[in-house]
């Protein structure tokens, strides 16, 4: 079954989901400064073991962001096109539901934040 929703609804909820990958971009910029000091205090095995594991998470994590905001972007041109084509009454107009973008990013954000909560339990833990 196809769910439609509203243009300007979708387009709002694209902008809002970008700005939510930009958050979570400078955020994992920020937990990767982090780490690096973590890395330069503590140089035993067992902490250079978890600090490497945090390091490829937060690499895993931001390819997730990447291909999330190109998947974003490329509905939004969807959008754009639709609009293009036929621009009278767009505001009424409904198009299929981005469920594949919305699915992704609830995905996202749970993996997300128990990373982030292992990393603060990880980070207290040498700090």
């Amino acid at each position: 079954m196809e769910t439609r929703e509203n243009i300007y609804t979708q387009h709002a909820e694209n902008a809002d989901w970008m700005n939510r990958l930009a958050f979570y971009k400078e955020e994992i910029t920020i937990l990767k400064e982090l780490l690096a000091e973590i890395a330069q205090k503590n140089t035993s095995q067992e902490t250079l073991k978890t600090v490497e594991h945090f390091q490829n998470q937060f690499i895993v994590q931001r390819n997730n962001l990447d291909e999330l905001a190109h998947n974003i972007k490329m509905h939004e041109h969807k959008l754009e096109q639709e609009i293009d084509l036929n621009p009278v009454a767009v505001d009424h107009r409904k198009m299929e539901y981005h469920q594949a973008e919305k699915e992704f990013i609830d995905y996202f954000e749970a993996n997300f934040n128990t990373l982030r909560q292992e990393f603060k339990t990880f980070a207290a833990q040498w700090m």
